[in-house]
């Protein structure tokens, strides 16, 4: 009785294929698949190592203010940051799905120890909380608080992240956030949360998302 439940369920799976197989051979290639989520390294990252190979990163990260030419904005803001977070962003760079060529050439020779190195070495600075750099308005900044009630469940009300895959926006600098918003409105940023919700925002609705996350103190220089 069992083997010929077998049997049947094996003579269904290759009627299933064929078929399958058929609808395949004459319908075009499907797009390709996007690429699966990236995650935190499981790895236990080594703060004092991270600074030696963070050495490399405090050209740009160590000097407060420091502004990225092309295309413009500050670059961001690294203390106060989750470890796990900048893992999972630096798998983005060296995987090619955020854009920056400058960032994927640093990445691109890190292994996961470093990343989590390097990881744990920013998490580790100490500093003040702090607001980013803006020039937005009161009314600006109100704007984008009413319009942050969908960001609330990964990024907390206030722009604290409410786990640490997430990252930190309060006190982040807003021309940073204006470029990383508009990266995953235009795919130059690739995550299968974030497409989608910034796919709809207008330019209005980031400049005020930025304009409120930047005003809201918590992240802090790091200064070597």
């Amino acid at each position: 009785m069992f083997r010929s439940n077998d049997i049947i369920a094996a003579i269904l799976a290759c009627a299933f294929g064929a078929a399958a197989f058929a609808q395949q051979s004459s319908a075009p290639p499907a797009p390709s698949a996007p690429p699966a989520p990236l995650m935190p390294i499981t790895l236990v990252g080594d703060a004092e190592r991270g600074a030696v190979i963070g050495q490399t990163c405090t050209g740009c990260h160590g000097i407060p203010g420091y502004f990225n030419a092309n295309p413009a904005y500050h670059v961001p803001k690294l203390g106060g940051q989750n470890a796990d977070y900048l893992e999972i962003a630096l798998q983005g760079y060296r995987r090619g799905t955020r854009g920056h060529e400058t960032m994927q050439a640093q990445a691109s020779s890190l292994s996961d120890q470093d990343i989590a190195d390097v990881a744990a070495y920013f998490e580790s600075f100490d500093g003040e909380a702090e607001r980013g750099r803006t020039r937005a308005s009161a009314e600006q900044i109100e704007a984008g608080r009413a319009k942050a009630t969908t960001c609330v469940a990964c990024h907390g009300p206030e722009g604290v992240a409410a786990a640490p895959q997430w990252p930190n926006l309060a006190g982040q600098h807003e021309t940073y956030l204006l470029e990383a918003l508009e990266q995953y409105k235009d795919g130059g940023r690739v995550d299968m949360v974030m497409n989608p919700l910034a796919a709809p925002l207008d330019e209005q609705s980031i400049e005020e998302l930025a304009a409120f996350y930047a005003a809201q103190p918590h992240l802090h220089n790091t200064e070597p």
